[in-house]
């Protein structure tokens, strides 16, 4: 009787072994291709988004507050990755972003946030991101620790 309790306290161990296991590659693997196959769908053409811009476009990407505060971006007409991963253009040291966590790409002359499926959550100004959303000039923009605003 001992010898078959101790066989099945081995295989349960096992067995929460390998679940662990599983689950942990699965975090990995959602990390790393969260971006893979998502595009942003961006609204485009509404008249709201042109009535709003007023003249006023964004030229710089400030990071306020953060590890990196003070560091700017000038933007051009590519999007701006922001994350952990080696190649993005925005990378952060903060653990609670991550690897490819956000991307604010430009939609005519307004700029869009979008969320790629990270863990913590994108944040404009309080509100959960949870699709592509447009970033007006000076409201925050918060990833884990960082927080970021679009400057003329």
């Amino acid at each position: 009787m001992p010898e078959l309790v101790l066989q099945l306290t081995r295989a349960g161990f096992l067995a929460l072994l390998w679940l662990f296991v599983l689950f942990a590659l699965r975090v990995v693997r959602s990390d790393l291709y969260a971006a893979s196959g998502l595009r942003a769908i961006l609204p485009g053409g509404s008249r709201a988004a042109k009535r709003s811009g007023r003249g006023r476009t964004a030229r710089q990407l400030l990071v306020t507050q953060g590890p990196l505060a003070g560091s700017r971006i000038t933007l051009d007409s590519r999007p701006i990755l922001i994350g952990r991963a080696d190649d993005s253009t925005l990378k952060l040291d903060d653990d609670y972003a991550s690897t490819r966590h956000a991307r604010i790409a430009p939609q005519g002359e307004d700029w869009y946030v979008e969320d790629l499926g990270s863990t913590n959550g994108t944040y404009l100004d309080r509100a959960k991101v949870t699709g592509p959303t447009r970033v007006p000039l000076g409201v925050p923009v918060r990833i884990g620790k960082t927080v970021i605003e679009l400057r003329s």
